[in-house]
């Protein structure tokens, strides 16, 4: 039953991570341009017609529509159900690593403080997925960290994040987060101001927010998560180097190496950096 109950609510999370990846769509296309993400209501680029409620359900209308608006039958890139799909999937995936967090510290004794914890735990990483999305394909598309997303990220992830620590008297993950917001933040001011043309202010702003979210995990998060961000964007332009796609002097957009080693380190950060020290008999 416990099983089944877990898998319900994984299963209604990525769901609700569909109609999320929906909305991130006006979100990656308006907010470069400096348009309002309320109003107007999404229409087709082309002939403006209004998108239909029926037409709007994440994936299934662009499957139905068989990729094509209604009233033009203009094509609508595959990127649409792409972003949702995607968003779906990585809101089941944080449903799925919460729950595995919550299954070890979960006994007989757990009390309504853990599961407003987890609640809050929860909320805080689901929504810096769906701002790695965004900020992801923003910075691929404009070569631009909006501050629009980026600067009340901090305030999220303080709110929630130090609510959870407050809540479960656990103050040393509030401690880590500081340093991890300082730390990051830091390093890349130091880069950017070292090597303009590389590093962008927008990336320092960044780093901050995704050393919180790191930080409040633990050490070996932060460290890997701030290290492969480095081994992955280095890989990424040395195969554009290889495959003659780019030179040395190009300019690669590193927003989405930064937040795809940001989930490496939420993921997998203690569990590699413990193996890493176990290696050399420090664990």
């Amino acid at each position: 039953m416990r099983v089944l109950v877990a898998s319900f609510l994984v299963g209604a999370i990525g769901v609700f991570g569909l109609f999320i990846g929906s909305f991130l769509n006006v979100v990656i296309y308006r907010v470069p341009a400096g348009l309002s993400i309320v109003s107007p209501p999404s229409a087709c680029p082309r002939c403006g017609a209004a998108i239909r409620p029926y037409d709007n359900i994440p994936v299934v209308s662009w499957l139905l529509l068989r990729g094509k608006c209604r009233s033009c039958n203009t094509s609508i890139s595959v990127r649409y159900p792409l972003v949702e799909a995607g968003t779906g999937a990585a809101f089941a995936a944080v449903a799925v690593w919460v729950g595995q967090g919550w299954s070890e510290v979960s006994t007989s004794s757990t009390t309504g403080v853990d599961l407003v914890v987890g609640v809050l735990v929860l909320v805080a990483y689901l929504y810096l997925a769906a701002v790695s999305i965004a900020l992801a394909l923003i910075d691929l598309d404009v070569h631009r960290l909006p501050n629009s997303i980026v600067l009340p990220s901090y305030i999220v992830g303080i709110v929630l994040l130090g609510s959870a620590g407050v809540v479960s008297g656990d103050y040393g993950s509030l401690l880590r987060a500081g340093i991890g917001l300082a730390a990051l933040w830091a390093v890349y001011l130091v880069m950017a101001l070292a090597y303009p043309g590389g590093m962008g202010f927008g990336d320092v702003k960044l780093a901050g927010v995704l050393g919180l979210f790191l930080g409040y995990l633990g050490w070996g998060s932060l460290i890997v998560g701030a290290f492969s961000a480095f081994l992955l964007g280095g890989l990424f332009a040395l195969g554009l180097l290889i495959a003659r796609r780019a030179t040395r002097k190009s300019g690669i957009p590193f927003g989405p190496w930064m937040l795809a080693g940001t989930w490496v380190g939420i993921f997998f950060g203690n569990t590699l950096w413990n193996g890493y020290l176990s290696l050399f008999g420090l664990a």
